[in-house]
């Protein structure tokens, strides 16, 4: 019989993190990329980028819940992150069918509270190393956010900010793969 009942994890939170940062920085680089070159127009190939970054996230935040919860770490804070990405994945799909504008204020309500969450989970984590980077990515996609939504209202909003903000989220996640310390505080 297979159990997993008194079973020592097998990796650490440490491990998985990094391993978990680096799969999101290059996401995001490539995810960036391709906004780039499609963010003049909002097309249906434009629509989807935008939808499926923040289920990413949701799938991320859903491989971080299973390590912490397996190595007794808190989780709440990732179940918000959770819930709020699955919303803006919604959000993005209808927004995308209003225009630009309507896209910068979902993506930009999503980016400040996701950036508080970021904030909160980095703090929780800061004893493993690595984790000013992330405290950092949450203040700047809360100042973000707040930016694109007075995009939103300008003449001529475009997505390439977007793009932008998702490449710096990336290295931010490169430089907290790079610095995370094992259980051995090394």
């Amino acid at each position: 019989m297979d159990t997993l009942v008194g079973t020592p994890p097998t990796t650490s939170v440490p491990t998985t993190l990094r391993k978990l940062y680096l799969l999101r920085f290059a996401f995001a680089a490539v995810w960036a990329a391709l906004l780039f070159a499609t963010a003049d127009t909002l097309g249906t190939l434009t629509a989807t980028l935008l939808v499926i970054y923040p289920l990413f996230d949701v799938v991320c935040a859903v491989v971080d819940i299973r390590s912490a919860r397996t190595n007794g770490q808190p989780v709440r804070a990732l179940y918000a992150n959770i819930a709020l990405s699955a919303l803006t994945g919604v959000g993005l799909a209808v927004a995308a069918t209003s225009g630009i504008p309507a896209v910068l204020r979902v993506w930009g309500a999503w980016a400040i509270t996701a950036g508080i969450v970021q904030l909160v989970v980095g703090l929780a984590r800061r004893h493993l190393g690595g984790q000013w980077a992330m405290i950092a990515s949450g203040g700047v996609s809360t100042l973000a956010g707040a930016s694109f939504i007075a995009q939103a209202g300008q003449d001529g909003a475009s997505l390439t900010s977007l793009a932008g903000y998702a490449f710096l989220g990336g290295g931010l996640f490169l430089v907290s793969a790079l610095r995370l310390r094992d259980g051995h505080g090394r």
